[in-house]
């Protein structure tokens, strides 16, 4: 019965530990905003046409 539990208390400690190690993951990338990615494509175009 202790074997149970402790099975099941590790199974949700290492899914707590992988949701949190993506949560700081994904804090830890820089923010890009969607305009100043598309701005370059459509500018780039735009430079290229007479």
């Amino acid at each position: 019965m202790f074997a149970r539990r402790f099975t099941i208390v590790c199974l949700l400690m290492s899914l707590f530990g992988m949701a949190f190690a993506i949560l700081v993951a994904e804090a830890g990338r820089p923010a890009h905003s969607w305009d100043q990615a598309n701005s370059c494509r459509f500018d780039c175009v735009n430079h290229f046409r007479p």
